[in-house]
């Protein structure tokens, strides 16, 4: 099992959910993060004042998989969220050593 941890632009969340949807996967848990990479932040004008945002709005993607769907996950992720511009976020893989579905005590991929 893999545990698959993307880092996205905020408005890119919808477009990436359908997408995964798409393929077969049920569930995921987002959480909104703040961060920075090549591009540093951004400076922004506001009321003749320049000031710079080093800290720019993510949403944080989670996901388990089974090994035989972690590609086809990635790829679904790269795509949809891709829009050629930095920042475009990241994508982590984990090995996922054990998972446990709390309501019934299933384990193993089962638990996914």
């Amino acid at each position: 099992m893999k545990f698959v941890i993307a880092v996205i632009k905020p408005h890119k969340l919808e477009q990436v959910r359908e997408a995964l949807a798409a393929i077969g996967i049920a569930g995921m848990t987002t959480s909104e993060a703040k961060g920075f990479g090549r591009q540093k932040g951004q400076t922004e004008i506001y009321r003749g004042a320049e000031y710079a945002i080093n800290m720019l709005p993510k949403v944080r993607l989670e996901i388990a998989v089974g090994d035989e769907q972690v590609g086809q996950v990635v790829e679904t992720i790269r795509s949809a969220a891709n829009t050629q511009a930095i920042g475009d976020g990241k994508i982590f893989v984990l090995d996922l050593p054990e998972v446990t579905r709390i309501r019934t005590g299933e384990t193993g991929e089962l638990a996914l």
